[in-house]
């Protein structure tokens, strides 16, 4: 076999078999030489042995080496080679000698490229130009959006907002490393910082929930509370494994397992196991819990899960862990929405009954955006019904399951800048100061529930335990999502949810109001009277559009455009938000 290379090479190439040798033809052109080796000048006959090839070198003759089990012969012309018809007719000598395998020296500073100093110039240039200079276009819609966050009054019970350290370390160069595994056990190296961050991360979030490092475990990789959920389930469970938990429409979340009325399934959860939800009582908003032991007992789910998105009661964990452990499931509680009322002790806590607990770290909690997975460990407490847990009964197994289902089950490399940004807001969250925040999130929401209360408002259970509101606007003619639309117009944001019997997959028929990002601005009770008075002449609004341009939303949205009461309440609202700081930012 011939690998020679045709009219480009003095060198040829011969492909032997471990046989006896063979003659091989050759093709000789005039041409830049072939360089298979990087000789010094003078360098002496040596043999090299490592890897998959041993060379053979020497100052003459041929060079022979084996390659992925085949000998490689580099053949040296030792002859004259007779150019080609067409031209002169000359003849040129091609060089036995090892310096046609050499790279020709090159005269100081000739071909070298720029100098360090033109190179380091050239990285800075491109490394470490401001947003509004590399991307004035980006940075002209972020400036939209924190103006947006300065000016408008933010009611929305998911969101918050952080402070200047959170924002310094989401934007640091942690973005910068991989870090697949866990502290100690990584897939690429230089991690030791990296570990130390999320070590620290660790010992932060159990101390913040008063949690016995030798009785809890932590991951705080996960992306967000569903990727936390999912990774749970498939840490926990085996596909079609069954799941049960509060149903969207009743104030549960989509990644607790949920079909629509036609039978959709609606997120992974229901996607990849069985899922059967429990609901509230429909005259009084709550859970029924005597109902919710009744299904459980039917369907035999492997995870209870308890918690929600727009539940705006305390939940009975205690109830649940009976529950539990009749019909022989684990206990788990997604207090996404409570998380920072439960770390500063100001409502009950599923850490006294749960087996795995999830949340996200923003919402009120007031970190970055993702989420965390909390899983008992060490010996039972208590035995269950069921045989769900495998090997020795009388140890939890969750740890190693639940970190293989965060990685490398469901995600890949944890957000270095997120975990770092995360431990810092763990830091405060264990802090006297949060818990007074908390305390007062607690009592805005009071104010809000009982001023919307006395103007004739419908609320889901007539009030609040925690930091949101269930406003069902059915009984004003209104749906959320019209009244979402006229609060957006005034620079209020609020979101749509379903109250239990509407068609909420179409129509939700209700608002949640949540308290902790105005209180993080600084505002009392007395601030959110005057919310409350925003957000019902937001509703007289609403009416009078309808009235005026009728239900369909292209009409409608028409209607609020240069509407002189959209812009006087606008102004208005702006002018309240103004007056309160924002964090991170000097405004």
């Amino acid at each position: 076999m011939d690998l020679s290379r045709p009219a480009s090479s003095d060198l040829s190439l011969g492909l032997h078999s471990h046989g006896p040798s063979h003659a091989h033809a050759r093709v000789h052109a005039v041409a830049a030489p072939l360089r298979l080796f990087d000789d010094s000048e003078g360098a002496k006959p040596e043999r090299l042995e490592g890897g998959e090839a041993d060379v053979e070198r020497e100052d003459e003759g041929d060079q022979h080496f084996s390659l992925l089990g085949h000998s490689l012969c580099v053949k040296r012309p030792r002859r004259l080679v007779n150019g080609g018809g067409g031209g002169g007719g000359d003849t040129s000598s091609c060089s036995s000698s090892s310096a046609a395998l050499r790279p020709a020296k090159r005269a100081a500073g000739e071909g070298s490229g720029p100098d360090l100093e033109t190179r380091r110039a050239a990285v800075r240039a491109w490394g470490n130009q401001p947003l509004a200079e590399a991307d004035p276009d980006v940075h002209a819609l972020m400036e939209r959006e924190l103006d947006r966050q300065v000016r408008g009054i933010e009611l929305i019970a998911s969101e918050n907002f952080v402070c200047r350290a959170v924002l310094d370390a989401l934007g640091s160069h942690l973005t910068n490393k991989y870090s697949e595994g866990l502290p100690g056990a990584r897939y690429y190296g230089g991690n030791q910082h990296i570990d130390a961050i999320e070590r620290l991360c660790h010992e932060r979030a159990l101390t913040a929930f008063g949690l016995d490092p030798a009785c809890w475990g932590v991951n705080v990789q996960p992306y967000s509370c569903t990727s936390a959920n999912l990774a749970v389930y498939t840490g926990l469970l085996q596909p079609k494994d069954r799941i049960m938990g509060l149903e969207p429409p009743s104030g549960g979340h989509v990644s607790h397992g949920y079909y629509t009325p036609s039978g959709k399934k609606v997120s992974g959860a229901s996607i990849f196991f069985e899922s059967l939800s429990y609901k509230v009582n429909p005259q009084t908003g709550y859970i029924d819990y005597d109902k919710v032991e009744e299904r459980a007992m039917d369907f035999h789910p492997k995870i209870l899960i308890c918690g929600g998105s727009s539940y705006p009661r305390e939940w009975d964990f205690a109830r649940m862990r009976l529950i539990a452990d009749k019909c022989g499931a684990v206990l788990m509680c997604d207090m996404a929405h409570i998380s920072g009322l439960v770390a500063a002790k100001e409502c009950r806590s599923p850490f006294d009954y749960c087996d795995v607990v999830t949340s996200t770290t923003h919402k009120n909690l007031r970190g970055p955006r993702g989420g965390i997975v909390f899983f008992r460990k060490g010996k039972k407490l208590r035995k269950r019904g069921g045989s769900f847990s495998q090997g020795d009964e009388s140890e939890y197994d969750f740890e190693d399951k639940i970190n293989f289902g965060v990685f490398p089950s469901m995600q890949g490399g944890p957000h270095n800048n997120h975990i770092a940004a995360l431990a810092i807001t763990l830091k405060q969250v264990a802090t006297p100061d949060y818990k007074a925040y908390i305390q007062q999130v607690k009592r805005n929401a009071q104010a809000l529930a009982s001023a919307l209360i006395r103007r004739k408002c419908r609320l889901v259970t007539g009030g609040t335990d925690n930091h949101l509101v269930l406003w069902d606007l059915r009984t004003l003619g209104l749906t959320g999502k019209i009244f979402e639309k006229v609060c957006e117009a005034c620079h209020i944001s609020i979101n749509k949810t379903p109250i239990y019997g509407d068609n909420g997959s179409i129509s939700p028929g209700g608002v949640r109001i949540g308290t902790p990002a105005m209180t993080t601005r600084g505002c009392l009770e007395d601030d959110f009277e005057t919310i409350a008075e925003f957000l019902i002449r937001a509703t007289q609004i609403a009416s009078n559009v309808l009235k005026e341009h009728g239900k369909q939303q292209k009409e409608f949205l028409r209607g609020l455009q240069n509407n002189k009461d959209v812009i006087e309440l606008r102004n208005q609202v702006e002018a309240f938000a103004s007056q309160f700081a924002m964090p991170g930012f000097d405004v």
